[in-house]
């Protein structure tokens, strides 16, 4: 095996096993687990935080993650009613809406593809030239749009999942 390749093949892997991960989490019930929920959210919450920080030199760029933020809170709204959530001696557990959830992790993984696609071309180019090769990417606010509604979305539903399961712990005897 070609030692150039290892290193592709490892990222290819640990690519693929965490879009797993994502997928099989907006699938079926799940545990609510408050620590790992929080940590998502503070994580999340930096990030989307750096980028909004970032693109707020060009109105464009800060509009469409914005306007990306507010349409992932109004989808974890419409998913967090659709969500439902159960008590059992095991502990609580959710089941999310599994369309909604897929929709918004297709969503960034298709534009993840789409651009690295084609902006995979520029970024050589870039590298030949040596300029930043990930330019392009710091440059589309549909790419931002789509990142804000999945930090919104994540944000805004961890949140309701844990304050909706807490309240319903406080409720039962």
């Amino acid at each position: 095996m070609d030692p150039k390749l290892v290193t592709p093949m490892l990222v290819a892997a640990f690519v693929a096993w965490a879009i797993y991960r994502r997928v099989r989490r907006n699938i079926g019930r799940q545990r609510v687990s408050p620590t790992r929920m929080r940590t998502r959210m503070i994580l999340l919450g930096v990030v989307g935080a750096m980028v909004l920080i970032t693109s707020a030199r060009n109105v464009e760029l800060f509009g469409a993650m914005a306007a990306g933020l507010a349409g992932g809170v109004a989808l974890a709204w419409l998913g967090l009613k659709h969500t439902q959530f159960e008590t059992t001696p095991q502990g609580n557990f959710y089941t999310p809406h599994t369309y909604i959830g897929l929709f918004v992790s297709a969503l960034l993984l298709g534009r993840i593809a789409y651009r690295f696609m084609i902006v995979y071309p520029v970024m050589q180019a870039a590298h030949q030239a040596s300029t930043n090769p990930f330019g392009a990417y710091q440059k589309s606010p549909l790419t931002l749009a789509i990142f804000g509604v999945v930090v919104g979305y994540y944000i805004a539903y961890y949140g309701g999942v844990l304050v909706r399961s807490a309240n319903i712990k406080a409720k039962t005897p």
